[in-house]
């Protein structure tokens, strides 16, 4: 079969079912039987996987004319996918394809979800096609003979490399490719990503920067035009004084409405704690849903996982409480509406999430916004318009990640070895590691070999050996083991297994909101209440309770910040309150800013806004950046310390993604934070690190960092060790370098990594830049502001239940006059 021939074939395949490619499609199709490599640009439910799937198998029919029905063994496409639960999908999809195409050809699967006996079976006989994920083509190449496995492969497919790009598994991805280009002469490398902001660098990224495949690579835009449809939910009464949690709940009738006039829903939460909490309380006050509501969430036992996504694929559910667990990929033709539940924090992740609904060409995607507190609202109008442009963020890749170096070196050494000199030019060819230098490099070879300077006495850490030709080489069975294991870079806290007492998992907690408890205790779970009985060899025994009163599940790291574009939507959004046509969300706060506006002013473009008051708690300054979060922590721990340089005083620090608030138990001259410009982002790195104990943060970076470069083995798969075990091992380590070994790499990247990644020094730089060229406006105050009001409520939760915390705040907002 030609080549016209294939494509028509292609065609015909698309007219039996009454549908039409694309002209992405198309394009994509020439490109690829063209030989070139490159990245498809498309939005979520634009027919993306049949952009490269169907090149893929038309080029295996131009191939291989003589073996449509008999074709030859071996391994010819890659496709790379973020997320296990995906992969069946799609080798549904594609295996369907190809046999209704003529051809005989394979389609497997190969993730974490893999039985071993599908695993020794695929090694004796690969299929012609193997979807799997970073972690297990890393595994692949952890195997002997791993060269002849790949050495046919014609393609290899990463799908949603928006979601790799901008993390440590972005760079396993580099890494692999660099090898498979070598040992995969006829290899072409394509990417699928949503809108980013940074498409072009993406391509770098995937394919090299200077890199022979990146010379003639192409770009292909589906441009097709999503419609999305943003509803906020906005309620008829609002507290004039914000705080985060006061609406959410308060409006489950709101929430009970759109599910019952919708076919299906998925409700989007931000954090697990927070599915828990809406799944329950919507059964509570309404129990019919029993049975056409469920919960998903990557805490929760696979089986049940995969079970809901086939039931609402087979439209047997009303609705889902979800989170970002439900964000990619998988086809809920049935689903007709969203619900975002609190402000996402990012534009993409907003319209990833309203891309569910409409999940196929040419349809409309419906999402309803439901504020937490009312301050939400300029969240939801910013959103509205990101949604009309499709304005989205960039996602910044990773450089110089040693940790994950390490890692793939041994990789190489435990199957069949590597030579240096030949390593050397892929790994300098990657993006991660286009500025590594030779230095670096034999620090690396010497980590790998020695275990580095100071650990060069103890044999542990010497794992690979030097042939006599200079070949790099596991030999010991039991260090290779160990590292398989071990293989990936997502660490997570240590989770424990919940399993009822006779039998049967639930799925994963953590061992830090375990270990608050004691047996008898009860908690929240998976949708059920569950008493705990005791903790047994990493495994969290528990009974169903009938107890009402129930701690709710939490899990650390659920606090989300803004994006950077997030953060400029907003303020942008917030300065149209001076303009002439304001948004429905932003008029319906009109109560909220002429109060705000009695003691205080809402800021204009040119403002930086600065309150000050009294409380029973102490002397407040409200500082109003509007950038995010973990900006704000970093500002706050900053304009601390240099005020401290000033005079003697101590604070307490409270922030959210507003703003935050400097707390002293005693006044002091808010002017000489004028006069001495302390917003100056001179000698930023050198402050930060006086006021942060950035030590202490870069050791808990470096446990992950210890874990991934494998000098600290987290454990065989029935007997993980405890979270708390790794740590102390791990700050062992770090005070080792730190003492004596000070120029260690991974001593150094933990630092680089919690300024640039956790504190996002970068834009707190461009903030404080933009704070310099502001107008700095003053109030003081004699009461808390509407805007205030969510910040200096936050510091209350870590001291009372969630009922006094109602009660405290009922009793502030009526001394406020609300």
């Amino acid at each position: 079969m030609n080549r016209n021939q294939a494509l028509l074939h292609a065609k015909q395949w698309f007219k039996e079912r009454k549908w039409r490619p694309f002209p992405f499609q198309l394009e994509t199709w020439e490109a690829f039987l063209d030989g070139k490599n490159g990245m498809l640009n498309a939005p979520t439910g634009s027919g993306k996987t049949y952009g490269l799937w169907v090149p893929i198998v038309l080029d295996y029919l131009i191939r291989y004319p003589d073996h449509a029905h008999n074709p030859p063994k071996g391994l010819k496409a890659i496709w790379i996918t973020p997320l296990r639960s995906l992969s069946e999908e799609i080798r549904q999809a594609t295996q369907r394809f190809a046999a209704e195409m003529g051809t005989h050809i394979r389609v497997e699967t190969r993730t974490g979800d893999t039985s071993s006996a599908q695993r020794a079976k695929q090694k004796r006989n690969m299929p012609d096609l193997l979807i799997t994920t970073p972690e297990s083509l890393h595994l692949l190449l952890a195997s002997k003979g791993y060269a002849r496995v790949f050495r046919d492969v014609t393609a290899v497919v990463i799908d949603e490399w928006h979601e790799l790009l901008g993390s440590k598994r972005g760079v396993q991805v580099e890494l692999a490719l660099s090898r498979l280009k070598t040992v995969s002469p006829h290899l072409r490398i394509w990417g699928i990503s949503a809108t980013i902001g940074n498409l072009d660098q993406a391509m770098d990224v995937l394919l090299g920067p200077e890199s022979a495949a990146r010379q003639h690579a192409v770009m292909v835009r589906s441009n097709i035009e999503k419609r999305i449809k943003v509803h906020s939910i906005i309620p008829d009464e609002m507290e004039t004084f914000p705080w985060r949690g006061h609406l959410g709940i308060h409006l489950l009738e709101e929430v009970v409405e759109i599910i019952r006039n919708s076919r299906s829903t998925l409700l989007f939460t931000n954090t697990r704690a927070q599915c828990e909490i809406w799944f329950q309380k919507i059964l509570d006050a309404h129990p019919e849903f029993a049975g056409t509501l469920a919960m998903h969430h990557g805490s929760i036992e696979k089986e049940m996982r995969l079970w809901v996504e086939d039931a609402i694929r087979n439209d047997q559910l009303k609705a889902v409480v979800c989170t970002s667990s439900l964000d990619l990929g998988v086809d809920f033709a049935p689903v007709e509406t969203i619900i975002q539940i609190g402000g996402p924090k990012g534009v993409a992740r907003f319209l990833q999430r309203a891309g569910r609904s409409g999940h196929a060409p040419g349809r409309e995607s419906v999402i309803h916004f439901l504020p937490t507190h009312a301050i939400e609202l300029i969240e939801a109008s910013a959103l509205r318009k990101a949604a009309k442009i499709q304005a989205v963020e960039d996602r910044v890749p990773y450089l110089q990640s040693m940790d994950v170096l390490i890692q793939y070196l041994v990789t190489l050494s435990v199957s069949d070895g590597f030579f240096p000199e030949e390593i050397w030019p892929e790994v300098k060819s990657t993006f991660c590691f286009q500025s590594i230098n030779k230095a670096q490099w034999f620090w690396v070879l010497d980590f790998i070999t020695r275990g580095s300077q100071s650990l060069q006495a103890y044999d542990e850490f010497r794992k690979v050996e030097i042939e006599e030709d200079g070949r790099y080489k596991v030999h010991q069975r039991g260090i290779a083991a160990r590292h398989r294991m071990q293989i990936g870079t997502i660490v997570g806290d240590g989770a424990l297994t919940v399993k009822y007492l006779k039998g049967g998992r639930i799925g994963t907690i953590e061992e830090w909101f375990i270990s608050k408890l004691s047996p008898g205790d009860v908690f929240t779970f998976a949708g059920k209440n569950l008493e705990l009985h005791s903790i047994k060899h990493m495994q969290v025994l528990v009974k169903r309770s009938k107890s009402k009163k129930a701690k709710v599940a939490t899990w650390m790291g659920g606090r989300m910040t803004f994006s950077a574009q997030m953060s400029e939507m907003l303020r942008q959004e917030l300065y149209e309150f001076h303009g002439d046509s304001p948004s429905r969300e932003l008029l319906a706060l009109h109560h909220i800013f002429e109060r705000q506006m009695q003691e205080s002013i809402v800021p204009g473009p040119d403002q930086l806004l600065i309150e000050t008051f009294k409380t029973r708690d102490g002397y407040h300054t409200l500082i109003y950046p509007f950038e995010g979060r973990f900006v704000h922590e970093a500002m706050a721990s900053l304009l601390a310390y240099r005020v401290s340089l000033l005079m003697p005083i101590t604070f307490s620090l409270a922030y959210n993604d507003y703003g935050f608030d400097l707390l002293s138990d005693k006044p002091w001259d808010i002017q000489q934070l004028l006069d001495n410009e302390l917003f100056t982002p001179q000698h930023l790195n050198e402050d930060l690190n006086h006021s942060l104990n950035a030590t202490e943060m870069a050791k808990r970076k470096f446990r992950d960092i210890a874990v991934i470069s494998g000098l600290v083995f987290s454990g065989y798969p029935h007997e993980r060790k405890q979270g708390k075990h790794l740590q102390s091992s791990s700050q062992l380590l770090f005070k080792v370098f730190r003492d004596y070994e000070p120029d260690n790499l991974l001593f150094q990247q933990a630092f680089t990594e919690t300024f640039e990644h956790q504190l996002e020094e970068g834009r707190l730089q461009l903030a404080l830049d933009r704070i310099m060229s502001q107008e700095i406006v003053w109030k003081d105050c004699r009461k808390p502001t509407p805007f205030s009001f969510p910040i200096i409520t936050d510091r209350l939760r870590e001291k009372l239940s969630s009922e006094k915390l109602a009660d405290r705040i009922k009793r502030m907002t009526l001394s406020l006059g609300s």
